[in-house]
């Protein structure tokens, strides 16, 4: 059976047939969830685009011309007909951001980081604290905040506080770096994590004596960077409108350029991240995740490699935080919890360590897991409770199900699974690097 699949992929990868596969998948994928808005299959299928664009055979300018037509075109029409769709599809790419920014530090490095997402609240909390009316409230009781209080800076200061973010966190990745610089494997993770949860408590409590993040109740609104002239918007609803069925509002709009932003963040994270591991500092990296004593020895400078390791994951989610705030209008410091370390670590773990597009794809396969895959099966399984439906052979009334078995609840049960069987049948990740690849190789060459 192995050998007729694989035969029967050799010969679907050859000619013109992996031009053919991707088109069918695009086209029939994009007008199901035309027609099936709500449809998972549909969804996943569109999806499954990229995935042969990466792994068939084909000419360079027919992979760039379909997967343009994909992102620039089929996506934002289908996100306005469907607002979820874009909504998906922007938290892939926050996640996926935020998934190369610490494979950057574990990945190339080898430094265990359980406290990524401190990097992340700190880019979201510089916006929100300066894009929001909370500098006229500094001295106001939490909670009881006058509804005419000014906004701090106007909506365009948002994008340099875009590149504010991406700096204010490598400084803070550069000062988590300076005392744990002698600290290696449990040791640092432990010293991460704390102060990944350092972050998270002063975000909780820094509303008094200073009323600087709210506390517990977060800080909202935050303004949202302006839309582009109402020319622009007129033009585009006249084109879109017959195609979507309705004219697409301004909140529709926000979507879609939120969805752009974040597109053009995760390619710049994508081209430093390619560069950094094709570098003599990504080279560094390497020597030092392999051993520190002989990268010492081979002259790497180890102070500056681990720092700048530090900064360069942590400016990456500095990015995508102020992204974050400005998208959502809210944070707290519940967004911030130390199961979004896991959930990125767990990102990164599934899709390979070290492995810019596995990343990519374990980013993208855990937050449809997420998102899409265990909620639609959960509302199944409620759909199912309010019919009078009875399993034949067990005589089991579905209304008689308890909610306690809602597949949404168990993510962190479906999580765990899927990383011990990752470590058990596929260790090097779903798409490894060819490093990792050669060195589980070799160990399973002397095991035998």
């Amino acid at each position: 059976m192995k050998k007729f699949f694989s035969d029967l992929y050799k010969k679907a990868n050859t000619g013109i047939w992996p031009i053919v596969i991707a088109l069918a998948f695009m086209v029939v994928g994009a007008v199901s969830v035309y027609q099936s808005p709500r449809s998972l299959t549909a969804f996943l299928i569109l999806m499954a685009t990229p995935m042969i664009l990466y792994f068939m055979k084909m000419d360079m300018k027919v992979k760039v011309f379909i997967g343009l037509m994909l992102i620039i075109v089929i996506l934002p029409v289908l996100g306005i007909r469907n607002i979820f769709y874009l909504e998906v599809i922007f938290q892939m790419a926050v996640f996926a951001a935020l998934a190369l920014g610490l494979n950057i530090v574990i990945g190339m490095a080898g430094l265990l980081d359980l406290g990524y997402v401190a990097f992340y609240a700190v880019g979201a909390y510089t916006w929100a604290i300066f894009g929001s009316k909370q500098l006229s409230l500094l001295h106001s009781i939490p909670g009881a905040a006058p509804a005419d209080a000014p906004f701090a800076l106007a909506p365009q200061w948002f994008w340099l506080f875009l590149f504010l973010g991406v700096g204010l966190a490598a400084m803070m990745g550069i000062l988590l770096g300076l005392p744990v610089l002698r600290l290696r494997g449990d040791y640092l993770a432990i010293v991460t994590l704390g102060f990944g949860e350092v972050i998270r408590v002063l975000a909780l409590n820094l509303d008094k004596p200073i009323n600087l993040t709210n506390g517990p109740q977060g800080i909202t609104p935050i303004q949202r960077p302006p839309l582009p002239p109402e020319g622009i918007l007129q033009f585009l609803r006249t084109i879109l409108t017959p195609i979507v069925g309705h004219p697409p509002t301004d909140a529709e709009f926000y979507n879609v350029m939120f969805y752009f932003i974040a597109l053009i963040i995760i390619g710049i994270v994508i081209l430093v991240a390619t560069r950094l591991e094709d570098s003599r500092i990504g080279r560094a990296w390497t020597a030092i995740r392999e051993d520190e004593t002989a990268a010492i020895a081979m002259g790497v400078p180890l102070v500056k490699m681990k720092l700048a390791a530090f900064a360069a994951g942590a400016s990456f989610a500095g990015a995508m935080g102020a992204l974050y705030a400005a998208n959502r209008t809210f944070v707290s410091p519940e967004t911030f919890s130390f199961q979004v370390s896991i959930g990125v670590l767990t990102m990164v773990i599934l899709g390979g360590l070290g492995s810019i597009p596995g990343v990519i794809f374990g980013a993208s396969a855990v937050v449809l897991l997420n998102i899409q895959i265990l909620q639609n099966f959960s509302l199944y399984l409620s759909d199912l409770r309010q019919s009078d439906k009875i399993i034949p052979i067990i005589n089991f009334a579905w209304k008689d199900l308890s909610n306690q078995l809602d597949p949404a609840k168990y993510q962190k049960l479906v999580f765990g699974l899927i990383l011990i069987l990752m470590m058990i049948f596929r260790p090097s990740g779903l798409i490894p690097a060819e490093r990792r690849q050669r060195e589980l190789g070799e160990d399973k060459i002397e095991e035998e």
